[in-house]
C-alpha cells in the first residue's frame, strides 16, 4: 500500500505530460502548415524537440544526481515551459518560433527521464523490474494522450488550428500542477562515495547493440510523429479521422500497458526487441504502400501495441537491469539522448529533405528500412545474450 501511495503522483504526472504530447506532437505540423511553412521548415521546427534531447536529459540528470532535488527540478522545468509557451501567441517569425520551441523543449525533455528513473526504482522488487506495476502507472500517460488526441482532432476540425497556442498553455499548466502533487522529498547525495562510471557499461557489446537497435527503431517512429498527420492530410483524411487513427493506436497501447505483466514473461527482453522491430518494418511498409485504405491503416495502427508500448517497457526494463542504482538516472537520460534525441534530429531533417524531393510516402519507406535495421541490431543483442 505504501508503494501504491508513492507511485500514484507519478500517474498524475504521466497523464498530464502525455495529454500535452497527445495534442502537441500530432497537430504541431498541421499548425505550422496553416501558418504557411513548407515541408522542410516544418521538419526543422518539429525536430527542435529531438534536438533538445541531445543535451537536456543528460544535463538535467547530472544536475539531479548532484543535488538530489528531482522534484524541484521537475517543477522548475514545467513552470518555465509553461511561461515560454506564451510566445506561441505572438507572430515572432521563424527564428522567434524556433527559440520559443527550443526553450520549451529544453525544459520538458528532461522531465520523463527523471521521473522514469524514480518510478523504475519504486516499482522494482529485490532488484527485479515489476512490469505489471510499471504498466499500471504508465497506462495513465496513454489515457491522457488518448483523450487529447481525440478532443483536439475534433476541435481543430470544426474551429481551425488558430487555438493551438491555447491548448499548449492549458496542457502545460496541467503538467506544472501535477509536479506539485509529487512528494517534496530530496534524495540523499553521497559525495564521499565513488560515483560509478557509465562508460564500462556502454562498452559491453549487448548494451552497445541495444542502443543501436533503439536508435533505428525510434527513428522509424519519429517519422510517424512528424509526418503521419501531414501524410494522411495529403491523402484527404479529415482531422477528425486523423485524430481517431492516432487514438486507436493509443487505445491499443492502453490495453497493452494494463495487461503487459501477462505477456512480457513469454519472451526474453532481446526477443521482444526483435519482434517489435520486425513488426515496425511491416507497419511502416504497409503505411507507405496502402495508406489509401482505411482498413489497412487501422491494422497498421493496431501494431502500435508491440512497436511502441512493448518496446518502451522492454527498454525501461533493460536499462533498469544494466544501469542499476546510481547509474539508473544516467541510463534513462542516455535512452532519451541516443533513443529519441539523435534519431529525432537525423530522422526529422532526412524526412524533410526526402519528402520535399520524393513525396511523403517515401518517408515511410525509409521508416520501414529503419525498422529492418533495428531488427538486425536486436538479433545481435539476442545472439550475444545467448552466447
Amino acid at each position: 500500500m505504501a508503494v501504491a501511495s508513492a507511485v500514484r503522483p507519478f500517474s498524475w504526472l504521466s497523464a498530464s505530460y502525455f495529454a500535452h504530447i497527445g495534442f502537441f506532437n500530432p497537430y504541431l505540423p498541421l499548425w505550422l502548415k496553416e501558418l504557411g511553412y513548407g515541408l522542410l521548415a516544418i521538419s526543422v521546427l518539429t525536430s527542435v524537440q529531438s534536438a533538445t534531447r541531445l543535451f537536456a536529459p543528460y544535463g538535467w540528470g547530472w544536475l539531479s544526481d548532484h543535488t538530489g532535488e528531482r522534484v524541484r527540478l521537475l517543477r522548475y522545468g514545467a513552470t518555465v515551459a509553461l511561461l515560454a509557451s506564451l510566445g506561441l501567441w505572438f507572430d515572432l517569425g521563424t527564428t522567434g518560433l524556433f527559440l520559443v520551441l527550443l526553450l520549451m523543449f529544453t525544459h520538458t525533455s528532461g522531465m520523463m527521464p527523471m521521473s522514469e528513473a524514480a518510478l523504475a526504482h519504486l516499482v522494482s522488487r529485490d532488484g527485479s523490474f515489476d512490469a505489471r506495476r510499471y504498466g499500471r502507472v504508465r497506462v495513465w500517460g496513454s489515457i491522457g494522450f488518448l483523450v487529447t488526441v481525440v478532443l483536439a482532432g475534433t476541435w481543430f476540425e470544426h474551429t481551425g488550428m488558430s487555438s493551438f497556442p491555447v491548448w499548449t498553455l492549458a496542457t502545460l499548466a496541467a503538467v506544472a500542477l501535477s509536479t506539485w502533487r509529487l512528494p517534496d522529498a530530496r534524495e540523499p547525495v553521497h559525495i564521499e562515495q565513488a560515483r560509478p562510471r557509465i562508460w564500462p557499461v556502454l562498452r559491453q557489446p549487448p548494451v552497445a547493440w541495444f542502443f543501436a537497435a533503439v536508435f533505428f527503431h525510434v527513428m522509424a517512429h519519429i517519422f510517424i510523429y512528424i509526418f503521419l498527420s501531414l501524410y494522411l492530410d495529403s491523402l484527404g483524411y479529415s482531422k477528425t479521422v486523423i485524430g481517431l487513427l492516432w487514438a486507436l493506436s493509443v487505445a491499443i497501447e492502453v490495453g497493452w500497458f494494463f495487461t503487459q505483466g501477462r505477456w512480457l514473461p513469454l519472451l526474453t527482453l532481446p526477443a521482444w526487441l526483435v519482434l517489435a522491430a520486425g513488426l515496425m518494418a511491416l507497419r511502416m511498409g504497409i503505411t507507405a504502400s496502402l495508406a489509401s485504405s482505411l482498413v489497412v491503416l487501422v491494422l497498421a495502427q493496431a501494431l502500435h501495441a508491440i512497436t511502441f508500448a512493448a518496446h518502451h517497457t522492454v527498454c525501461i526494463a533493460w536499462i533498469s537491469e544494466h544501469f542499476p542504482g546510481r547509474l539508473r538516472g544516467r541510463g534513462q537520460a542516455l535512452y532519451a539522448v541516443l533513443g529519441y534525441g539523435l534519431p529525432g534530429v537525423v530522422g526529422g531533417l532526412a524526412g524533410g529533405l526526402l519528402s520535399s524531393a520524393l513525396g511523403l510516402a517515401s518517408v515511410f519507406w525509409l521508416s520501414s528500412a529503419c525498422g529492418a535495421v533495428a531488427a538486425l541490431c536486436a538479433l545481435r543483442v539476442w545472439w550475444l545474450r545467448r552466447s
